[in-house]
């Protein structure tokens, strides 16, 4: 395992609850090296953090690990399936709202 994977791989599972389900993987190419990491959808707000700020400081430092062995260093943080974000909630979201109250929503 490279460093930068380790050193992701501490950090995020100091702040997790489920260190268990934690899962970074790392692949290089011409542009760099991509970590894409994997945490438990109940971790996800600990790792994003407030307006996205625990989410950077982890970028910035991956970067300046990168820096020291002369790579361009990118976090790629996958959402959880059943995360907030996922196609099937956001379909259920709109197929519980009327169309009669959507544009109830659109007037002004």
């Amino acid at each position: 395992m490279e460093r930068d994977q380790e050193f992701l791989e501490f950090v995020v599972k100091s702040l997790v609850d489920e260190p268990s389900a934690v899962k970074v993987e790392r692949k290089v190419d011409e542009m760099g090296v991509l970590m894409t990491l994997d945490v438990a959808s109940g971790d996800m707000g600990k790792i994003i953090g407030r307006s996205g700020n625990t989410a950077k400081a982890i970028r910035t430092l991956l970067r300046v690990v990168g820096m020291k062995n002369n790579a361009r260093v990118n976090l790629k943080i996958n959402e959880p399936e059943g995360g907030m974000r996922s196609a099937s909630n956001m379909v259920q979201a709109a197929d519980s709202a009327s169309v009669d109250e959507a544009l109830e929503d659109l007037k002004m």
